[in-house]
Order: structure tokens, then C-alpha cells, then sequence
């Protein structure tokens, strides 16, 4: 699904997009030690379709659980056998009574019809996601401001995916920049794949291209989107020092029309010599290591007035983004290396 896809999605509130459980192994791998002795909620999940619901209870001794819980939206039956709808929310619960490769008996698991709708937002909700130690899911997309909003006010850990261009919400990047949250393993360059519900798959197959839009995996549509995932979960890619050995000269780094800065139009191509303000991608924060590098802010900063710092004196033109002999540039982030003093 391409990011104009998501953007309409976005657009409709259509947040139905199935992780699938391929990503969710990828992803989980980097993270088994953080689980020990962990109740994980799911708390945008069905456990009928959700992979989330299944890696985890499927692994439940494996990775050594204490509790696992999710609830989900409304039109939901609480019969995980059927596949009527309902008005009527349900919550589960799972303490892990079965093998991991052992699928649990109907009465063995604790489901709940809930009072409300199972939105995030709910009290019960909310009930639940105070006794949760770690939050694992794949968000509403037109409500990942407010998502991510009450899961830092929680103070929990999460892992949960996103749209890219989050990264440059207002309400998303002050967490990025002051170290509360980042990027998981997955690189932001990659797409991933999503199900889809019958109708969205209908559109896309009518207004997209399969390879480019969709692709068919095992005879099913599967919708093609540009997603991370975002954590405050330590894992060991946030570690790694980044290679850099280009040296500074004027010619190669200009500064900005508008900005105390240099432009780094590649993440490769920073300068192993330069201490100053270096602006590049916001691919940058695939690899950023919080101990090499400091992020100071983004070009929206400059805009909003928490950088005027960073304006060239005399100028009089725009700060909505940088500029370079009179180009306007894609959105940067603007860093500083640690390691020259």
C-alpha cells in the first residue's frame, strides 16, 4: 500500500490494517529479555485476527509471560469461535495454562464482554492498561497523536507501529529528540505489508498496482505501506556506533541560505570532523545512537520559534524549511556530533 493509500485510509478512518505475523517475529526477536516476568497488553487487538494476540500467547512460556490481556474495539462477538458481529466489546485474558504449542480450551481462557466500546480510550480500557507492564500493538493510524499521548502519560514501555511521517508531528518528535521514545529495528526504508479488510483490498486491486500498491502473498491481498515501529524498549541497534569517515571542506558541506547549519544530504555522508550543526534526512533516525550524536531539533522548530538561534542573521526570507541557493529542501533534523569537542 503506498503512503497516498494510507494517507486516504487516514483520511476515511479506516484503521483496519492486519499486522502480519512475519514483521511481528522480525521485530520481536531484538526484544525477548525486556518480556521476563512482563504482563503485555494488546489494547487494539482482536484475538481472533490479531497476530499480536497469537505471537504472544504462543510464546508465552517461551519468553517467560506473566499475563497476557487485550481488548478490542466493538463488533466484536465474545464467542472466539464465531464470526458474527456484535455491539458488544469483549476483553481476554490468558495466564498461560497451555504449552505455548497447545491451543487453549474455550473455557480456559477469561473472556469479557465489556461495558463500553474497547476503545484505548475507555475507562476499562484504561483499568486494564494500568495493571499492563508492556504495551504491544499496531495503533489507530488517524489516532496515533492521542494513542501515543496516553501511553507516555502511562509511563509504560511500548512497542507499537506508526506512519513515518509521525516522526514529524509536534506532539511526536519533542519525545524523539529528548530520548523518551525511537525507532525500533526495522529500517524506515522498507515497506511492510498489512491485511486488509474485503472492501479496502476491492479498492486497492481497482486503483492500484500489485507490486506497487499491493501484493498477492499465499492468494491473499496484502496492502503495501511505509511503517516503523516506535519504542522506548532498549534494543541493540540503538547502540551501534555509526561509521562515518568523510572529512569537512566548505565546498562539500554548504551552509544553509537560511539556516547556522551544514546540509548532509546523505546519512553516509556526514563528516567525521565537523562540530557544528549538521542538518540531515529524518532517515537519520535509523541510525542514531543517542551517545554519538544529539539531536537538537527539526526545521519545524526553526518555524514554530523554539530555534531562532539557528536563523542566519540578516535573513528575511521563509524558515519553514532549509534552503540552499534558493531551493526549498525536503524536512531535516538537525544534529550535532558528541565525539568532537
Amino acid at each position: 500500500m503506498s503512503n497516498t493509500s494510507l494517507r486516504d485510509a487516514k483520511a476515511a478512518k479506516q484503521d483496519e490494517f492486519y499486522t502480519r505475523m512475519p514483521d511481528i517475529e522480525k521485530e520481536l526477536r531484538h526484544y525477548w529479555p525486556h518480556f521476563k516476568n512482563k504482563t503485555v497488553y494488546c489494547n487494539c487487538d482482536d484475538p481472533r485476527e490479531s497476530n499480536f494476540w497469537k505471537y504472544f500467547r504462543t510464546s508465552f512460556q517461551h519468553l517467560q509471560l506473566k499475563h497476557l490481556m487485550a481488548t478490542c474495539y466493538k463488533s466484536q462477538d465474545a464467542d472466539l469461535f464465531s464470526k458474527h458481529d456484535s455491539e458488544r466489546a469483549v476483553s481476554l485474558e490468558y495466564a498461560g495454562q497451555y504449552p505455548d504449542d497447545v491451543e487453549p480450551e474455550k473455557q480456559h481462557l477469561d473472556i469479557k464482554r465489556l461495558q463500553g466500546d474497547g476503545d484505548f480510550r475507555s475507562q476499562e480500557s484504561i483499568a486494564m492498561l494500568e495493571k499492563a507492564d508492556i504495551v504491544v500493538t499496531n495503533p489507530p493510524f488517524s489516532l496515533f497523536r492521542e494513542y501515543m499521548a496516553q501511553l507516555i502519560e502511562s509511563g509504560k514501555k511500548f512497542l507499537v507501529i506508526g506512519n513515518p511521517n509521525a516522526i514529524t508531528y509536534k506532539e511526536i518528535f519533542p519525545l524523539i529528540r529528548d530520548g523518551k521514545l525511537w525507532l525500533g529495528t526495522k529500517s524506515m526504508g522498507t515497506d511492510m505489508l498489512f491485511g486488509v479488510p474485503e472492501k479496502i483490498a476491492q479498492e486497492l486491486r481497482a486503483t492500484k498496482k500489485e507490486g506497487s500498491g499491493y501484493r498477492i502473498i499465499d492468494g491473499e491481498l496484502k496492502g503495501r505501506a511505509m511503517a516503523v515501529w516506535f519504542t522506548n524498549l532498549s534494543h541493540s541497534r540503538r547502540n551501534e556506533r555509526l561509521r562515518i569517515f568523510r572529512k569537512y571542506t566548505p565546498e562539500e558541506y554548504p551552509n544553509y541560505d537560511n539556516y547556522n547549519a551544514i546540509e548532509v544530504s546523505k546519512v553516509s555522508d556526514i563528516p567525521c570532523d565537523y562540530a557544528g550543526l549538521m542538518g540531515v534526512p529524518i532517515s537519520f533516525l535509523d541510525k542514531h545512537n543517542p551517545d554519538q550524536f544529539e539531536i537538537v531539533g527539526t526545521d519545524y522548530d526553526v518555524k514554530d520559534g523554539r530555534l531562532t538561534e539557528l536563523i542566519r542573521r540578516g535573513w528575511i526570507g521563509k524558515v519553514d524549511r532549509g534552503y540552499l541557493n534558493g531551493k526549498r529542501l525536503y524536512s531535516r533534523l538537525f544534529i550535532r556530533n558528541l565525539e568532537i569537542q
